[in-house]
């Protein structure tokens, strides 16, 4: 994910909202730009060059294993419902259980069998505020694909709050989801080549 203000985690000063505060906002005229709410704080989604190519290479082979009818990207989500007032994120790729024709409302933790986030500017924040927000919404599995550092991140098995099983992939190893463990895909089949977009 990319953002035009700072995540959670760097405002600790911050006034935190709510779903509530943020539907007035947008009925009031102040909130007009695509934004998602993580532990209560405003985030205005922004895509520079570099993340927008990391989203596509991911979508790219993630429809190509779970075809379109499964697949939504930025789209809002329900998290645990204790988190659901002050929270309503927007992760970059989701693949449901269902078609997404049939969804009427946001989905939910057990709606969704592979969560993905395209982190460029945001890996801290994105393995761990959005790690642990996930982990305790019971998400099954969590990616974080990494623009910066060309790794994979899997998160499996959440628990208490928090993933049990937490493995890095490396640019040149490959990895499976568990939605689907008979397609295995190299990491680098989702970054751009990197003399398109280096890392300064």
């Amino acid at each position: 994910m990319a953002y035009t203000t700072l995540p959670p985690e760097y405002s600790p000063h911050a006034i935190r909202w709510t779903r509530d505060d943020c539907a007035k906002l947008e009925q009031a005229g102040f909130l007009t730009e695509q934004y998602e709410l993580v532990e209560g704080v405003i985030i205005k989604v922004g895509q520079n060059m570099p993340h927008a190519a990391l989203i596509m290479l991911i979508l790219e082979w993630v429809l190509e294993v779970f075809t379109r009818s499964y697949v939504v990207t930025q789209a809002s989500i329900d998290v645990r419902p204790e988190d659901n007032p002050t929270n309503e994120p927007m992760p970059d790729i989701l693949v449901l259980a269902r078609p997404a024709i049939s969804f009427k409302e946001r989905a939910r933790p057990s709606d969704i069998r592979l969560l993905i986030e395209a982190s460029d500017s945001t890996i801290r924040y994105d393995l761990t505020t959005k790690a642990r927000l996930y982990a305790r919404a019971g998400i099954v599995e969590y990616w974080v694909v990494s623009l910066p550092d060309r790794t994979l991140t899997v998160h499996r098995d959440p628990q208490d709050g928090l993933y049990q099983d937490v493995t890095t992939y490396m640019e040149n190893e490959q990895a499976a989801s568990l939605a689907a463990p008979g397609n295995i895909v190299r990491v680098s089949q989702l970054l751009p080549n990197p003399d398109e977009y280096p890392i300064n």
